[in-house]
């Protein structure tokens, strides 16, 4: 119990440190079940874990993209994660064969 205890207290102390990366892995997790629900199968925790890391891929990927998205501004950070989760599944997939 003390082990969770302390796990809690840093997570807590991270994310009040930098709030920014709370919405960077929560935007994640919702684009993970996006591409899983878009491409099918890998179930919900390879999902989750694959959208974290596509968030990361779509915030790199992003600026060399010569056009902006037509979505709202607000869904924009939820839009190129989700792409950049759908990149990491489809590499996933190709380098799996």
């Amino acid at each position: 119990m003390d082990t969770v205890l302390s796990i809690w207290n840093w997570l807590v102390a991270t994310v009040q440190a930098n709030p920014q990366l709370a919405m960077f892995v929560g935007i994640g997790l919702v684009a993970g079940w996006l591409a899983g629900f878009l491409l099918g199968g890998g179930g919900l925790l390879r999902n989750l874990v694959v959208g974290v890391i596509g968030s990361f891929v779509g915030a790199y990927v992003a600026p060399f993209i010569p056009y902006h998205l037509p979505v709202p501004a607000y869904l924009e950070p939820l839009t190129t994660a989700t792409i950049g989760a759908i990149l990491v599944v489809i590499l996933a997939r190709v380098i799996a064969r």
